[in-house]
């Protein structure tokens, strides 16, 4: 069987990537890529279901399932800004840019994991917390180096970086390769306009 790994999310427009890039252009040069794994900014998008591995079989029902949510969900703006940390400040894992958008995010998130779990694929067992990926802190740091990087984003602010109108959701295909993951296309579910 033919397996690939999927992933339904927002794409962010090339000024926005280029804004996080900019934006955080001092951090990662502070941090370096010893300590981090940089996302590279044509890769930031944010996720809003994880599938894993599925049979190309399946992409037919995920493609009905992304029209039929997204008819019922309006296109809305989202602002991106901030900078933080997960699980916290002090055991960093993930380095993030913040994400405010309205209500429908929530609920069209909630919609494509109900929809996704009727498939059954697996429910997310953590609450969903919208934010762009820029970083991921390497294995195996000692406390010099947690400290190195908690200093960075401590002394690094990021406000505004900018404003996106979102107007559809996608289906995308996930490849690892040794020089980072490589993310296509598969299908493209337009929101509602009204």
């Amino acid at each position: 069987m033919n397996l690939l790994r999927a992933f339904i999310a927002i794409e962010l427009p090339q000024s926005i990537q280029d804004a996080i890039g900019k934006q955080t252009f001092r951090l990662r040069q502070t941090l370096g890529a010893n300590l981090i794994r940089w996302v590279p900014t044509q890769n930031m998008h944010l996720t809003l279901k994880f599938i894993g591995n599925i049979a190309n079989t399946h992409l037919d029902f995920l493609k009905q399932l992304l029209t039929r949510t997204t008819e019922s969900h309006p296109q809305f703006d989202m602002q991106i800004g901030g900078i933080g940390s997960y699980p916290n400040s002090k055991r960093p894992r993930i380095l993030w840019a913040g994400i405010h958008a309205p209500t429908v995010l929530a609920s069209l998130q909630r919609n494509i994991e109900a929809g996704t779990s009727r498939l059954g694929y697996e429910k997310e067992v953590h609450p969903f917390t919208p934010h762009l990926t820029i970083g991921r802190v390497r294995q195996n740091i000692d406390t010099a180096d947690l400290t190195k990087i908690r200093n960075g984003l401590d002394s690094i602010q990021i406000g505004n970086i900018g404003s996106a109108r979102i107007d559809s959701i996608h289906l995308y295909q996930s490849e690892l390769h040794s020089s980072g993951s490589v993310y296509t296309k598969l299908f493209s579910a337009p929101l509602n306009k009204d």
